[in-house]
């Protein structure tokens, strides 16, 4: 037990699967720990390396772990992947977490602390209700199409569909009572958006980051305040990098010195990639309809010869860049035309 190097653990609801390695990278360790069990085990034990998935839980376990003394890494699950054995299983897994965090070039994910989680739980939460509203309007929708009453598309289209509902006669009045149901919970819903949306503008006024990243072109409050929750730009080595953990770069697929790339990765944040998508093509959509101030001229020569989707990916991966420096320079975005002018 005292020549342990590092104890690779598997997460879990109840059960943590320990797996432990000494210096010469032999096992000496496989045990099962209750939740209970977790810390007065290892405030019995030294200063130990501990690696885990940073999945559900594993922040609240590493601030655990690490007020206890111990050198905790949190790793990407993607990258422990490959070093899992035939035959998926706990202790597999645990083996595997300690495998990868041993690797020279391996990359880890910094701990949040508890504001920090706390900040993003907002974030998610409206995530959550918008994608409840929109699934609500969807069934909505579809359930009156069945009667006959179509509505444009749009939270806006909502009351018209519901008045038009009330007033045809031919919908069965248990029918009529449900869709006004439907009608009930998407106000409810509205509600509770308006008051997470009024609280992440005060977060966003009270967050200096988040303000200077709202200078940016195509970045408004909720953009803004999710980089400066979910990012933090020391974890990159460059806005590129920060773009490729976003996966808004090529996936490769290059062999015998011959370089294919194809669509973007998408393989990081999927949420804060799918806002910089959504800005990039606000930002196309403005410039299109005469938006000056916000259309560089990179922005349009791109989009004369590219379609407009594939330029709002590459405006997004831009916006990364370009929100990365901020970030780390601490200054506003200064606009090309305005820092030529300066100059």
């Amino acid at each position: 037990m005292s020549e342990i190097k590092r104890i690779g653990i598997d997460t879990s609801k109840a059960v943590f699967t320990l797996h432990a390695i000494d210096q010469a990278d032999r096992p000496v360790l496989r045990v099962n720990l209750r939740r209970a069990q977790m810390l007065p085990f290892f405030k019995k034990r030294p200063r130990t390396e501990i690696a885990m998935e940073a999945c559900s839980s594993a922040h609240h376990w590493a601030r655990k772990l690490t007020a206890l003394g111990h050198d905790v890494r949190l790793i990407p699950p993607q990258y422990v992947k490959p070093y899992v054995k035939r035959g998926k299983n706990d202790r597999n897994d645990a083996e595997a977490i300690c495998e990868a965090a041993g690797r020279p070039g391996m990359r880890f994910v910094l701990t949040k602390s508890e504001a920090q989680q706390a900040d993003g739980l907002v974030l998610k939460v409206r995530e959550t209700l918008v994608a409840q509203r929109t699934q609500l309007i969807n069934a909505l929708r579809g359930h009156a199409a069945e009667f006959g009453v179509i509505a444009a598309k749009g939270t806006s289209q909502i009351a018209p569909l519901l008045a038009a509902v009330a007033a045809e006669e031919s919908i069965p009045a248990a029918a009529k009572a449900m869709l006004a149901l439907l009608g009930e919970e998407i106000a409810h819903l509205d509600g509770r958006l308006k008051e997470l949306e009024a609280k992440l503008l005060a977060m966003h006024r009270a967050n200096a980051i988040s303000q200077l990243l709202a200078t940016i072109p195509g970045i408004g409050p909720i953009i803004a305040l999710t980089l400066a929750v979910e990012v933090d730009p020391k974890a990159f080595q460059s806005g590129r990098h920060l773009a490729a953990w976003l996966g808004l770069t090529p996936r490769e697929h290059s062999t015998g010195g011959k370089q294919r790339l194809g669509g973007i990765s998408r393989a990081g944040h999927e949420r804060l990639r799918s806002l910089l998508v959504s800005g990039a093509t606000a930002v196309i959509r403005h410039a299109s309809q005469g938006g000056g101030k916000l259309a560089s001229e990179w922005l349009r020569q791109l989009l004369s010869r590219k379609p407009r989707k594939l330029a709002a990916v590459a405006l997004a991966n831009k916006m990364a860049r370009i929100a990365w420096a901020v970030m780390s320079s601490g200054e506003a975005y200064r606009h090309p035309a305005a820092g030529a002018a300066a100059a």
